[in-house]
């Protein structure tokens, strides 16, 4: 099988909807099997950004907020978003200080990942965060955060139980846990 060659056929394409941060586009499609149907792809303007923050002892910064789309609260790393065309490290520069109030020294990509690349084209880069230093945080206006700052082997464990199920956060963690396990991670 070749898989360079894409084996879905668009028929037409049209616009539902549109915002700041998103687009949503419906295609008529013929599937790979062949037959007619409709396709939905939710396009997002901006490039994921996340940041987990590991001090000199190994603890770290969880951020806690209520997530409109979930109808729950959740622990995560500090996320946000990107613009095209910058390098995504600024936008994970941005989110930390906005979020925690913290900056870094040192950063050191982890990991990139799509998020959910069965409806989205959501693109993310993830990132470690070392050598901080406090400021005042500056949250958005559409943020009521708390800032809880723990050992990382809490927050591993919080993944470990299912209580932190936010995907670029378990994602994150565990790497930086495999990191740290192989050696490539050190205090």
């Amino acid at each position: 099988m070749d898989t360079s060659i894409n084996p879905w056929k668009i028929l037409a394409e049209k616009p539902i909807y549109d915002n700041n941060w998103i687009n949503v586009t419906q295609y008529d499609v013929i599937n790979p099997g062949g037959g007619k149907g409709i396709y939905g792809k939710v396009h997002f303007k901006k490039i994921a950004v996340g940041v987990l923050p590991l001090d000199e002892d190994f603890n770290t910064y969880l951020v806690g907020q209520y997530r409109f789309t979930l109808n729950a609260y959740s622990w995560e790393i500090c996320e946000g978003g990107g613009e095209f065309g910058e390098d995504p490290v600024e936008g994970a520069k941005r989110e930390l200080i906005e979020e925690t109030g913290l900056i870094a020294h040192e950063w050191t990509q982890v990991l990139t990942m799509h998020l959910s690349n069965s409806v989205s084209d959501e693109f993310a880069v993830l990132y470690v965060a070392r050598n901080l230093e406090q400021r005042t945080a500056r949250p958005e206006e559409t943020e009521q955060l708390m800032v809880k700052k723990l050992p990382f082997e809490e927050a591993y464990q919080m993944v470990q139980k299912g209580i932190i199920t936010d995907s670029m956060s378990v994602a994150t963690i565990q790497k930086v846990k495999l990191m740290m396990l192989d050696g490539s991670l050190s205090k």
